[in-house]
């Protein structure tokens, strides 16, 4: 049994509890959802809920503006790095078909 804490894409956390944990005002964090740099999810109830994952990509951000980027630079970082990440998995699924199809085929 997996557990909401365990999953790291639960959305566990209400942005009072992000702001206080990573010492950021509640207006920042709703600044970088309006620019869909972090966007979380909603509550039934239309509030901001942030899992794990998304309060580690709130780090980054903070850092990259600490070294002078601004928030559509860093989601357009972000989109780049989304896109890698799909490619490469793509590349590698080629591999393995490749690698399966030049495998000598045993006898029957």
């Amino acid at each position: 049994m997996t557990l909401p804490m365990d999953d790291e894409h639960a959305a566990l956390f209400t942005v009072g509890q992000v702001a206080d944990m990573l010492d950021v005002r509640q207006a920042f964090l709703r600044r970088i959802d309006d620019h869909q740099v972090v966007s979380p999810q909603r509550s039934a109830g239309g509030q901001r809920r942030y899992s794990r994952h998304e309060i580690g990509r709130i780090q980054q951000v903070v850092v990259m503006m600490d070294e002078g980027m601004t928030l559509p630079a860093i989601r357009r970082i972000f989109e780049l790095q989304h896109e890698l990440a799909q490619v490469t998995r793509e590349r590698d699924e080629l591999a393995r078909r490749l690698d399966t199809l030049r495998a000598p085929s045993e006898p029957s």
